[in-house]
């Protein structure tokens, strides 16, 4: 019996595909780096001068859990144009279920911001790339997984390129401790937040934008108390570009950049994968480190530019050495399966 062949795909579809790819990660790298330098200038710059970063950071995610709920509307209205997953948010086993995952996502949408505002765009990767260490620990203490040799050596790469790049950059003026250390807690609190995240998916369906709908409405009301004691509603209430447009746009750019943001990351991973995508973010984080060392008018010295090389060196590593971990477990679990059969 013969095994009929694929036909191979004729170029022009090839041509279609590698276009598409292209077309989806280019927007990837727009977005994502667009609501870096908007997030920036609304947390620090000196046309803005609002001192009030959770405030700007709740405003967000209002934003997006108004395009949430605005698109579940009008799936039910127009469901052969626009889909989106069921749900009720206001359900009380639903919110006892998620609530713990939306605190954590506070606790790392917060600290992200809180880093944004005292640190460089240019340092802001580096900053907040001890990601993966967290993940590796928190992996061992909470699932108890191990993990091997190869993937602790490239953490050891991180950890080392964070510490140069920490020590090459308090000798700029633009170093604050401070927002090192929101750095710092914002890589914690993401690696605990996709640690959580497999659990609170089977509570929706493995339906992620269900998920992140809920996120950004439970957020929306735990950064409530949180500006009140970061002492920020003063800041608001006296602030004189409260209501003016352009402040008012910029916000909405935000907001809408921060929706965006979750879109066109799920986008990447289903046209490509997400060794793919870990790649594209791998490389747009340097491209964005780049762009703002131009855009700053920012001199960085030799051994600077070598701790950003080093974090993203070791950063690729690891997701390569962790997918072929992956091909290895999943070759040995199908000869079991046919040794089996």
């Amino acid at each position: 019996m013969y095994q009929k062949l694929e036909e191979p795909k004729p170029p022009a579809t090839l041509l279609g595909k590698y276009i598409k790819v292209f077309l989806v990660v280019a927007l990837y790298w727009f977005i994502s780096i667009l609501t870096v330098f908007v997030n920036k200038h609304l947390l620090s710059s000196e046309s803005v001068k609002l001192e009030a970063p959770l405030f700007v950071t709740w405003f967000q995610c209002v934003v997006s859990a108004l395009i949430c709920f605005l698109m579940s509307r009008l799936s039910k209205l127009y469901p052969s144009a626009i889909t989106f997953p069921e749900g009720n948010p206001l359900d009380i086993d639903t919110f006892r279920k998620i609530l713990p995952l939306s605190i954590l996502f506070t606790l790392m949408v917060g600290t992200n911001n809180l880093c944004l505002k005292y640190v460089g765009v240019a340092f802001y990767y580096v900053g907040r790339s001890l990601t993966t260490v967290f993940n590796v620990i928190l992996t061992y203490m909470i699932l108890k997984q191990k993990t091997s040799c190869s993937s602790i050596l490239c953490c050891a790469g991180i950890v080392a390129g964070f510490m140069l790049g920490v020590d090459q950059e308090s000798l700029t003026e633009s170093f604050s401790w401070r927002g090192t250390i929101f750095g710092v807690l914002g890589s914690l609190a993401l690696a605990m937040y996709s640690i959580h995240t497999k659990k609170a998916l089977h509570h929706v369906k493995q339906e992620v934008w269900l998920l992140s709908y809920y996120n950004n409405l439970y957020s929306s009301v735990i950064f409530l108390p949180l500006i009140i004691l970061n002492g920020e509603l003063e800041a608001i209430i006296t602030y004189q570009n409260i209501f003016e447009f352009w402040f008012v746009i910029t916000m909405l750019v935000g907001g809408v950049c921060g929706f965006a943001i979750g879109f066109v990351t799920a986008l990447q991973i289903k046209i490509t994968s997400p060794l793919t995508h870990n790649i594209s973010g791998t490389a747009k984080a340097c491209a964005q480190t780049v762009i703002a060392t131009q855009w700053y008018n920012e001199h960085k010295s030799f051994l600077w530019w070598t701790s950003n090389i080093v974090v993203l060196a070791a950063s690729a590593a690891y997701t390569r050495v962790k997918q072929l971990e992956m091909l290895r477990q999943h070759n040995r679990s199908t000869a079991v399966t046919t040794q089996k059969a």
